[in-house]
């Protein structure tokens, strides 16, 4: 075949105005030195003869022209100067680096022309003077942004719209006062419930120390006292009206308080010199002994009241409340310390001194209904529970029934809530309330208080499982306050067919036959 003009081999250069990667990888392939015209310096050719010099040149030259054939329209022959790699590049890719982009964002100017001539709308923006001259003052969030123009590279507001926002943010500042005004009236009635109080306080507390403490034994019965009782004690008075009601059965006196507490010392001391609980065993040390060890009662304290801080390692009642709990554990070793304890001890030591605190807490523990479920005598605890059934059906029948149908007994709720004295169920100030009038009415205002808590919370509970009911009642809400809990108390009638608590428990304890245990699963586990 004819010879065609041969054209250069080199390494051409792919522009698809993309971040193709191939052709990054394409230029860093080819050749560092090359000449001006991208082709290769053709080494010497040894000499040849004329018919082979032929043969070759027409290989060449159907080469050539293939070469053209798949490379026009796509690639160029001119091969443009190589540019180095950008090290800042935006991105990576699998193979190789993704070049910058070269369309820089537009400027606001231009994007309004564009819209402009897209459009053939023009936008005039108003004069500063006359924005928002009708805004009668500067809130400062950003409720008033609906007001303000839009900028000048976006279409202007129309008059619908303009008048429009403004009706909104005159809504959402009209909102904005009514809910301002009404918690400035929330918080007025809340201080001046406050100083009501403190002032029914100071005059009861006039009245307790005047006329009720000095007559004790001939007032505390009277009508009057028992009102007087059932708003509340007066915290300057209140561990002392514990301590005569709760009374000295047992005749406990400071200095028997002192010699329990330093027998509790040194058995704290063999304790830690102890190695290991079989050598405890092997001592012939009974189980209410192992319970009252120091790191059973030190575990407990740090679960007190932890958000107080003050019963806490190196808090200020630490050790008081660590010597109370250990006194009594050697005063009465057939009960020994039992979980719960902490929470009663540390409310009467934030009321009480520590030798008065160590008597009424011996005192109130040897109540009958205390002694029985803090020694977990499972049949006196099933006459409670049978006891607080009775008076459950008769006040809440449609929530006994729902509780009855989950097979929702009360040892689930009512054993947290008598072993701590609902100290740890309800807020503290709460829970103190509770206590001024269980001084005053005995165990039967422990079960109603828990009637008080169920009605209170009634519609809630129908509305839940057995899982959730468990779960609510465990851990009570926070914001119960003493007005509405005492109000649903007062609510719950503690008579049943004109039987009153203790005639209905006493029925109990008479009848010959055993309460049906099936009742009360978690007491038999």
């Amino acid at each position: 075949p004819a010879a065609l003009p041969s054209a250069p081999l080199a390494f051409t250069d792919v522009n698809l105005n993309s971040r193709n990667t191939y052709e990054v990888s394409r230029r860093r392939s080819a050749p560092e030195h090359l000449p001006h015209g991208g082709t290769a310096p053709a080494a010497p050719a040894p000499p040849q003869e004329p018919a082979e010099r032929a043969r070759r040149a027409g290989v060449a030259g159907a080469g050539s022209s293939f070469a053209e054939f798949f490379t026009r329209n796509f690639f160029t022959k001119r091969t443009k100067e190589l540019k180095p790699a950008v090290q800042s590049a935006p991105g990576w890719k699998l193979f190789g680096k993704v070049p910058p982009r070269e369309n820089l964002p537009k400027d606001s100017k231009i994007i309004q022309q564009e819209y402009e001539a897209r459009t053939g709308r023009m936008y005039k923006p108003p004069p500063p003077s006359a924005r928002r001259k009708n805004i009668e003052f500067e809130p400062l969030s950003t409720t008033a942004l609906i007001l303000e123009d839009r900028p000048a590279n976006l279409p202007a507001k129309s008059v619908e719209e303009a008048l429009r926002h403004r009706q909104e943010y005159d809504e959402m500042v009209a909102e904005a006062k009514k809910r301002e005004i009404k918690e400035a009236h929330k918080r007025k009635k809340i201080m001046r419930e406050r100083f009501k109080q403190e002032e029914n306080i100071a005059s009861a507390m006039v009245i307790w120390v005047n006329e009720i403490l000095p007559n004790w034994e001939g007032m505390r019965a009277t009508r009057r006292v028992r009102e007087l009782w059932w708003q509340g004690l007066p915290p300057s008075v209140r561990g002392k009206v514990w301590s005569l009601a709760v009374g000295n059965e047992l005749n406990i006196t400071p200095e028997l308080y002192e010699i329990f507490l330093s027998r509790a010392k040194e058995r704290w001391k063999s304790f830690s010199e102890t190695s290991s609980e079989n050598d405890i065993e092997d001592a012939g040390a009974s189980v209410a002994d192992r319970e009252a060890s120091l790191e059973l009662i030190k575990l407990d304290i740090s679960r007190t009241f932890p958000s107080l801080y003050i019963f806490q390692k190196g808090g200020p009642y630490h050790d008081l409340l660590h010597s109370v709990l250990g006194a009594y554990t050697c005063y009465r070793p057939d009960v020994g310390y039992v979980q719960g304890m902490s929470f009663i001890a540390a409310v009467l030591i934030l009321n009480l001194e520590e030798a008065d605190a160590f008597i009424a807490f011996a005192n109130l523990l040897n109540k009958p209904c205390q002694l029985a479920f803090f020694r977990v005598d499972h049949s006196m605890m099933l006459k409670y529970f049978a006891a607080f059934e009775v008076f459950f059906e008769e006040n809440l029948p449609k929530l006994f029934l729902h509780f009855k149908s989950y097979s929702l007994t009360p040892d689930i709720y009512l054993i947290d809530w008598i072993f701590t004295l609902y100290s740890k169920s309800l807020p503290l100030d709460l829970a103190c309330r509770v206590w001024d009038v269980f001084c005053r009415d005995g165990e039967e205002f422990l079960f109603r208080t828990g009637l008080g808590i169920l009605r209170l919370y009634e519609d809630i509970l129908l509305q839940m499982d057995f899982i959730h009911i468990a779960q609510f009642l465990t851990k009570l809400p926070e914001d119960i306050t003493s007005e509405k809990l005492f109000s649903c108390i007062a609510a719950i009638q503690m008579q049943n067919s004109n039987k009153k608590w203790a005639q209905v428990f006493a029925s109990l304890m008479k009848d010959n036959k055993e309460v049906d245990k099936n009742h009360s699963p978690a007491l038999k586990s």
